[in-house]
Order: C-alpha cells, then sequence, then structure tokens
C-alpha cells in the first residue's frame, strides 16, 4: 500500500507527541523519611533509673530504663515497619561512663552503636574527654591510645566506630578547617538527606584544657549555615542539624509541640538557614519535643532512657517538608525483647568485667549517698567526695578540698544489706579518672572563686561548689552577682577567712584548669599535680572510715553552705 507525504507527516506528529508524553514524569508522591534519634548516652550499657511525668497520663512514673538491649529491640521493631530508618545521634554517646564502659576505653560503647546501626552523631564535649588523639581512634580505630592499660583489653583488636561523628563548628587551629567531617549527605528512600553535627562553642568551659589544645570551637549556627551550600552541592534536598547543647522545659518529655522551651540552644536554631526543620539536640539532659521559630527541636533525655521517633513526610523532588510527627518513646526493657546478638555482646563483656566491678571497698551508713543538692547547693555526696580528696591530699598540705556538681554522675549506691559498696558503684560516680591538683590561693582570691559560682553565662544556672569539712559559709541570691558571700560568713575552721593569708587547697584537674567557668582556679600558684586518682581517693576514703555519711544521706540541713532565707531577711529588717 502506498502512503501518501500528507499521511507520512500526520503520522510523525503523532508519534512524536507519544514519545513526548512519555518523557513527562508523573508527580511523586510524598515521601516518609523514619529517624531515630538518641543523645547523651553515655557508655550506660545497662538500664538505669528514669523518673518522668507522661503528658498522656499526668501522673509521675519509675522505672529502669535504656540499656542497649532495650534500644536494639525497639530499632528491630521499628525496621521491620521501614528498612530504610536512619539512626543518628547529638553527642556525648561517650565519656562520663559506668565502669561496664569506661573500664574497657568505652570501646565496648562504641561497639554497641555499631551493633544498633548508627549511621551519624554529632560529637559532644564527653567525646573530648580523654583529648583529640582518643577521640580520632575511637573513630578509626586502633591501639595507639593515650590509656594503655584500657583500651584494646576487651578485645585485641578495636575496629572503630562504624558511624560518623560530625563536628562543624571544631576547627584545627593550625588550619582553621574542621578536624573531623563537618556534615554527611545520607540517600534515603532515593532521597538525599543532609546532615550537618555541631558542639556547644563552650566545650572549653567543660572540658580538660589539655583535651582540647589546638582546637577552636565556633559558634554553632553560623558552622552549619556554612555548610548548608555544600551539602547543597552535594545533591542534599533536606536537611538536618545535630547540635549537642540543650534547653531545658517544665512540659513532658513526650508533650508535642512544647512551646516553653529556654536555655542555650534556642537562640541557635533562630539563626539557622530556615531550610533546617529539624533539629535534634542534647546536653541538657531533659527530653522534649519542642517547636521554636517553626521549627521542630527534639532531645531524649540521657542514658538511652528515651528515643525520638521522628517522621518526616518530604516532597522527594523539591525536599519541600509537608510534615514532621515526632515521639519520645520510653525504654521499656519489657516492651522491646532484645536482639539476641546485642544481648550476647553484653553478657560478653559483662562476664569479662564482673571481678573487677565487684571487688568490695567497704560499708556505707546508707544504702545510697545522695548527690542531689539542698537548696542552699549542698550534698551529701558531695562533702563526702569533698572530704575524700582532702584526706588524700593532706600530706601535700591541703586544707580545703573541692568537688564540682558535674563531675557526680551518679548516687552512690550499695550493693547487699549489709550496705557494702564496690569499685563499681564508686566508679559509676567518678567516672572520669581525674587526677587532684594541689594550689595555693589567698583569702581573697577564696572569696574571689566562690563569687564566680553565680557569674555564669546566660544561659547557665549556678554552679555550687561541693566544699570539705571546716570550710563554711552563708549566700543570698536578693544580693547582686558578684556580691553574694554574706559578708563575714566565710569561714574555715571557725575563724573567718583572710583576704591576705594562703590556704593550700585541692581540686580535680578539670576545674584546676579553670573549668566549669571557674577561672580562679588556673590562677592558682604552687601547684602540684599529685597524680592521686579522684576514684582512688574516694574508694581509699570510704575503706577507712566504715559507716561514712550516714546521717547526712538523707538530705539533712545545711552544714557547710547556708542560703539566707526570705524569713531570716524579714527578721533582719525588724531588728
Amino acid at each position: 500500500m502506498t502512503v501518501s507525504p500528507r499521511a507520512c507527516a500526520r503520522l510523525s506528529l503523532i508519534t512524536l507527541a507519544l514519545a513526548l508524553a512519555g518523557c513527562v514524569t508523573a508527580p511523586r508522591a510524598p515521601v516518609t523519611l523514619n529517624l531515630v534519634a538518641i543523645n547523651d548516652f553515655h557508655g550506660n550499657l545497662e538500664p538505669s533509673k528514669y523518673t518522668y511525668t507522661s503528658a498522656a497520663t499526668g501522673k509521675s512514673e519509675t522505672l529502669r530504663a535504656g540499656g542497649i538491649e532495650a534500644l536494639s529491640g525497639a530499632l528491630a521493631t521499628w525496621r521491620k515497619e521501614d528498612k530504610d530508618l536512619l539512626f543518628i545521634g547529638a553527642g556525648d554517646l561517650i565519656g562520663a561512663s559506668p565502669a561496664l564502659s569506661s573500664m574497657w576505653a568505652d570501646e565496648p560503647s562504641i561497639e554497641a552503636m555499631n551493633l544498633l546501626g548508627l549511621r551519624l552523631s554529632s560529637v559532644g564535649n564527653h567525646e573530648f574527654d580523654q583529648g583529640r588523639k582518643e577521640l580520632l581512634r575511637q573513630q578509626a580505630g586502633g591501639c595507639d591510645s593515650p590509656r594503655p592499660g584500657k583500651a584494646c583489653r576487651l578485645t585485641p583488636v578495636f575496629g572503630g566506630a562504624r558511624f560518623t561523628y560530625l563536628a562543624a563548628n571544631v576547627l584545627d587551629s593550625a588550619t582553621g578547617k574542621p578536624f573531623m567531617p563537618a556534615w554527611r549527605v545520607e540517600d534515603v528512600k532515593g532521597v538525599k538527606v543532609g546532615v550537618a553535627g555541631a558542639v556547644l562553642q563552650g566545650t572549653a568551659s567543660v572540658a580538660v584544657a589539655s583535651a582540647i589544645a589546638g582546637l577552636q570551637f565556633i559558634d554553632e549556627a553560623d558552622a552549619i549555615n556554612k555548610a548548608l551550600p555544600q551539602m547543597r552541592a552535594d545533591g542534599a534536598k533536606v536537611f538536618i542539624a545535630l547540635i549537642h547543647e540543650g534547653g531545658r522545659t517544665d512540659e513532658s518529655p513526650d508533650q508535642p509541640g512544647c512551646k516553653g522551651l529556654t536555655g542555650g540552644v534556642v537562640d541557635i536554631v533562630k539563626r539557622l538557614d530556615p531550610a533546617i526543620r529539624l533539629v535534634i539536640t542534647g546536653h541538657s539532659h531533659q527530653g522534649y519535643l519542642c517547636t521554636v521559630d517553626g521549627r521542630v527541636v527534639t532531645q531524649a533525655d540521657a542514658a538511652g532512657h528515651l528515643l525520638s521517633r521522628i517522621a518526616m513526610k518530604v516532597d522527594p523532588v523539591s525536599g519541600a517538608v509537608a510534615d514532621i510527627d515526632v515521639r519520645n518513646i520510653v525504654m521499656n526493657p519489657e516492651q522491646f525483647p532484645a536482639d539476641p546478638k546485642v544481648s550476647s555482646y553484653l553478657a560478653n563483656v559483662k562476664e569479662r568485667s564482673r571481678t573487677a566491678l565487684a571487688k568490695p571497698l567497704g560499708k556505707l551508713g546508707t544504702a545510697s549517698v545522695a548527690r542531689k543538692a539542698n537548696e542552699a547547693g549542698e550534698s551529701p555526696l558531695g562533702n563526702l567526695i569533698a572530704d575524700a580528696v582532702l584526706a588524700a591530699t593532706q600530706a601535700q598540705g591541703a586544707q580545703i578540698g573541692f568537688m564540682n556538681n558535674g563531675g557526680i554522675r551518679k548516687d552512690l549506691e550499695t550493693s547487699d544489706a549489709a550496705l557494702t559498696t564496690n569499685f563499681g558503684h564508686a566508679q559509676a560516680v567518678l567516672p572520669f579518672g581525674n587526677t587532684l591538683v594541689v594550689m595555693d590561693l589567698s583569702g581573697a582570691q577564696l572569696r574571689r572563686l566562690f563569687e564566680q559560682q553565680w557569674q555564669r553565662p546566660s544561659a547557665s544556672s549556678a554552679t555550687i561548689l561541693q566544699v570539705s569539712q571546716g570550710l563554711t559559709y552563708r549566700w543570698d541570691d536578693k544580693r547582686p552577682v558578684g556580691q553574694r558571700l554574706v559578708p563575714g560568713s566565710l569561714k574555715f575552721n571557725g575563724a573567718p577567712v583572710e583576704d591576705n593569708k594562703t590556704y593550700r587547697v585541692v581540686a580535680n584537674n578539670f576545674l584546676a584548669e579553670g573549668g566549669d567557668n571557674f577561672p580562679e582556679f588556673a590562677k592558682g600558684t604552687n601547684r602540684v599535680d599529685t597524680q592521686v586518682v579522684d576514684l582512688d581517693a574516694l574508694s581509699d576514703y570510704i575503706a577507712k572510715h566504715p559507716g561514712v555519711d550516714g546521717a547526712a544521706a538523707g538530705m539533712a540541713p545545711a552544714v557547710r553552705i547556708d542560703k539566707v532565707r526570705a524569713q531570716q531577711r524579714s527578721n533582719a529588717k525588724t531588728l
């Protein structure tokens, strides 16, 4: 059959139209990206006490929550629903850890995160506890460690983290560049997700100075915003920030859309690029699901007590975020049966650790010595530790002992009806392995030191130093900052502290270098690092003082530190 030229032309146009129609891609449906976030795990391989008030019931509940077995069960359950689930963290996965992890240089916690399938985490300030070299070893693996007595002792080979630490705002002072990756792009269900990580800019105030030598900590928001064009160039369309800085709220940890968040992270969030709709935070050890400046801001308490479960509904082409649903889920071991591989790993670590952890130290006068402070800022456990460090260094002339609250990580507990405490319990209280430094301070310096308890950065609350027996004072929060010591109240062994007199004091090396925003310690003279470890000092003190701290353990009235109360002011006015 012969086809006319005009018919051929019509056929060609139809063919072309059909071909063009085939090239047009139909709009893709929104994609739900499922994420799970953890922060401030601190090597808590086993469950620990957790008390919270649920928004659903309004009731306070207490249980043992967390531990890698419960975490593994939850993640396994949720991965059955979505195999592409992305597990990420916001720092302090290691450091300030119980002995089960710290006695092995935190290698068990790194391996636990590997088993749980963690992909990314910002660094936290505690990742720097053992210094830059050790952090890089824990990322890359190997046995060249500043802790040769602990590293590669659990297993002869340590492979390091199979997840990536992110540190956008931590720069090598020599090069001006991030000393670890600033960001990573993850492909989740065909959507490129850019994740940037940062640690609080004030890390220098909460880390041992020697551990972060050669590093510079810059503004968190500026560093993350700088990473966005680089992530976009790598194809990212959805953006998440992991920030190891946090806030506080009175709202329940499972209350969605909380509005009352305060603290250091709030200003950071407000200055982030608008493309960042989700900010996962840490550091303040609170659970919250808040909204700040139109963004979702989460935190999952600490120690694995909670996991934040997040569902982001996004346009796969533009990356536009249509909705973010967030929930904080309590990690109740009874509700999440463990992954057998994780249970087997934990059992092996516990068996290897059993003998050392169970070593008895001595008897206490109570089942538990509390770290919780009274209204004046004094705690039974703080008193005990301050007395212990003083006793350990009196041969070097120490007269007054100090302890910082932040270094006391747990209550001091006992292991049996005879009120015996063991190495594992003591190590959980003082996990850092700080050494004790003796120095001279004048009476005037002591006054300035105590006033620095209230001269804090704007986002921080007062930090009351724990003091040894013999040192007493009163303070008044209605007096101006810098003048809160009540005149004439600062006394040593009952005598007023004299400005021109020299006093020999002892503190851990973190405080001695000016840590926790106490720069007066760094000005001390005739300094001697005794190389006595604070944990050894506490252990020795308990052994030599059976029944210690029984009377004070129940939060007795202030003995060393007193705070002026409203009634006392009223009485003073009427005199």
